[in-house]
């Protein structure tokens, strides 16, 4: 057996030792105690014993690979795609934590945006905050050059708003002097003996379109017993040829005559050799017996309950630079919702004819309340809104409508109906939806006429339903869960509640 090695020499701490020099020693590491186990893996069966779950069988699954883009669903930390941070903060982005930014005009825009109109549609229950919505996207969008017009104030629910902005509305009801001339030229009309005469053959359809499709939505909106006064293609072409031989336009006028129903209305009943012989009628009394009911619908406008309010010349000096303008029809109320949507519908040509030539830069959010009372009257009064939203585009301006539910555009007729048909394609029209809280029952219309799933649809009668601003915009087909946050001025501005807390 061979004796270990011995070791010779000293080594540096020995060395150093020995004249007088310590080397410092290095401490001993402290053991670290290991994690707590937070997983504990089993066999792919389960651990066999009781009660901990073990099956002799493996359980059927198959395996898939995909990314996130092609199962959002299945990846609940993904957010929706954000928005491009510009427009009106609107409130905080549940979904992703961030604030969330409102900009319809920037959105039809931008490419990556899925929406093609600027148009907002804006559902919700009552008291869910639809109206402090409204008031908060037009007050923050007026430091982006945006001016505000309510083409019609049902309630009076803008009234403050307006007076903190220093404008006092205009108030049309029974007695007051405002006069709303629905037939008025508008911009198009201004300077017309100075147009050339390709000019004017370009404006005359725009206008005289107008007024047919008012004229025609105001027909359509009286009855004959359960049916609405027919307007076909024979009436359109009286009231068409009517209303150029009253501005002057078939005699080859420089300068157009404003005209109004009431002059419509008489003319009708007194026609002109010019006017029977360019409808086509063989005689006075052939011409009356053919346009009897449609004189009589005119009529119920100029003798009914809204005379007064718009069967004269515009009478109110509107001026379009204020930041906001709105025109108050809560003394209509006591007529009834077929007066009101009447008055709707007659606002609502006349703000068509004011925006149709504005100045490049003058954006406008034209906000109207309380639109199923116009889709009550019919498919003809639905066509009236139908134009105004397909102009949206053209002219710049936000439309910006509220309802109750998604099925109010369904009041228009009975299921199957054109009028229905036509309701239907007004939720095309407007690329971005504002969906507030809404009852259970409200569930089923959801997920039908908007296409929600059960998640959407969860939102809305659950989430939407536990506070005030709360609700699911969609924008194109993306969808964004946003609680709208309001300053305390603004909440005293939006609030609407003044006569329930009075009567409390």
């Amino acid at each position: 057996m061979m004796k270990p090695r011995r070791k010779d020499g000293r080594d540096m701490a020995r060395l150093l030792h020995d004249f007088g020099h310590e080397l410092p020693r290095v401490p001993a590491p402290v053991p670290t105690p290991k994690d707590p186990r937070l997983f504990h893996y089993a066999s792919r069966g389960g651990a066999k014993r009781r009660g901990r779950g073990w099956a002799p069988a493996k359980a059927p699954v198959t395996a898939w690979r995909m990314t996130s883009d092609q199962a959002p669903v299945l990846w609940p930390f993904v957010a929706t795609p954000g928005l491009p941070p510009t427009g009106a903060q609107m409130g905080i982005d549940q979904l992703s934590g961030g604030s969330f930014f409102a900009d319809p005009l920037g959105w039809v825009l931008d490419d990556e945006v899925p929406v093609t109109n600027p148009n907002i549609m804006q559902f919700g229950k009552p008291g869910r905050g639809k109206s402090g919505n409204t008031k908060a996207f037009c007050l923050r969008m007026m430091d982006f050059g945006y001016r505000t017009l309510i083409l019609g104030d049902p309630k009076d629910e803008y009234e403050k708003l307006c007076q903190a902005l220093g404008v006092e509305p205009f108030a049309i009801g029974p007695g007051m002097p405002a006069r709303i001339n629905p037939l008025a030229f508008g911009p198009l009309g201004q300077g017309w003996e100075k147009l050339s005469a390709e000019e004017a053959q370009r404006r005359a359809p725009i206008i005289f379109g107008r007024w047919l499709t008012l004229v025609r939505g105001l027909v359509g909106s009286q009855r004959i017993g359960e049916d609405r006064v027919p307007f076909g293609p024979d009436e359109g072409n009286v009231v068409e040829n009517a209303l150029r031989v009253l501005t002057g336009y078939s005699a080859g006028a420089s300068r157009l005559r404003e005209t109004t129903i009431p002059e419509l209305w008489y003319l009708l009943h007194n026609p002109t050799e010019e006017l029977i012989a360019e409808c086509r009628y063989s005689s006075e009394r052939h011409f009356l017996d053919e346009t009897r009911l449609l004189r009589n619908a005119l009529g119920q406008l100029v003798s009914g309950a809204l005379a007064g309010m718009f069967d004269a010349h515009t009478t109110i000096d509107v001026d379009w630079k204020a930041p906001i303008q709105s025109l108050s029809l809560r003394r209509l109320e006591p007529l009834g919702d077929d007066a009101m949507g009447i008055a709707l519908t007659c606002i609502g040509s006349w703000g068509r004819g004011m925006r149709e030539m504005a100045d490049p830069g003058d954006l406008r959010v034209v906000v109207r309340d309380e639109i199923w009372k116009q889709f009550r009257l019919g498919p003809e009064a639905v066509k009236a809104y139908d134009a105004d939203l397909r102009l949206s585009r053209t002219d710049g301006d936000i439309q910006w409508a509220n309802a109750h539910k998604p099925s109010d555009p369904m009041s228009a007729g009975d299921q199957g109906s054109q009028a229905v048909a036509i309701a239907k394609d007004l939720m095309h029209l407007a690329d971005i939806k504002i969906l507030m809280g809404q009852d259970n029952a409200i569930g089923d219309e959801l997920e039908q006429l908007l296409g929600l799933g059960p998640i959407a649809r969860s939102l809305i009668t659950g989430w939407g339903m536990q506070g005030k601003g709360r609700g699911l915009w969609v924008v194109g087909e993306q969808m964004y869960k946003v609680q709208t946050v309001l300053h305390p001025l603004e909440r005293e501005l939006t609030f609407t509640n003044e006569a329930i807390e009075s009567a409390a």
